[in-house]
C-alpha cells in the first residue's frame, strides 16, 4: 500500500523531484526509441541514423513531457511544445552529432551499439540542462 502512495505522489505532484523522476522515465522511454531507430538506420550512416533517432525520440519525448512530466497538456499547445522544446532538442542534436562525427573520425570501426551508447551518454548530460530549461521556460 505504501508503494502505491509513493507512486501516486510521483505521478501527481508537480514539485521538482517528482517532475525530475518523470523526466527521467520519459527520457528512458525516448532513448529506447532512439537506440532502435539508430540501429535500424545504421546502414545509412551514423550521422543520418543519429538525426533519424533524435527526430523520432524528440517528438515522442516532447509530447510525453507536455502531458506527463509537466502536466501542461491543457495550458501548452502541442505545436508550441514541439517548437520550443524541439529547439532545445536541436542543440542536443548538434552536440550528439558532433560526438558521433568525432567518434567516426577517431574510431571508424566502432560498433553501432557503442556509437549509440556514446550518444545516449552525451544526451543524458544535455538532458539535465534541458530539464531545467523546459521546467523554467517551456512548461
Amino acid at each position: 500500500m505504501r508503494g502505491r502512495v509513493i507512486a501516486a505522489a510521483v505521478v501527481r505532484n508537480d514539485s521538482v523531484v517528482p517532475q525530475l523522476v518523470r523526466f527521467a522515465a520519459v527520457g528512458a522511454v525516448s532513448n529506447v526509441l532512439y537506440v532502435a531507430v539508430f540501429v535500424l538506420m545504421q546502414p545509412e550512416g551514423r550521422v543520418i541514423a543519429n538525426v533519424a533517432g533524435a527526430a523520432a525520440s524528440t517528438v515522442l519525448a516532447n509530447e510525453l513531457h507536455r502531458r506527463l512530466t509537466f502536466h501542461a497538456g491543457e495550458r501548452v499547445h502541442w505545436f508550441t511544445a514541439q517548437w520550443e522544446a524541439g529547439g532545445l532538442a536541436l542543440v542536443g542534436l548538434m552536440v550528439s552529432t558532433a560526438a558521433v562525427t568525432a567518434l567516426e573520425v577517431a574510431a571508424p570501426n566502432t560498433s553501432a551499439l557503442a556509437s549509440a551508447l556514446l550518444v545516449v551518454t552525451v544526451t543524458a548530460v544535455v538532458g539535465g540542462l534541458r530539464f531545467l530549461a523546459l521546467r523554467g521556460w517551456v512548461f
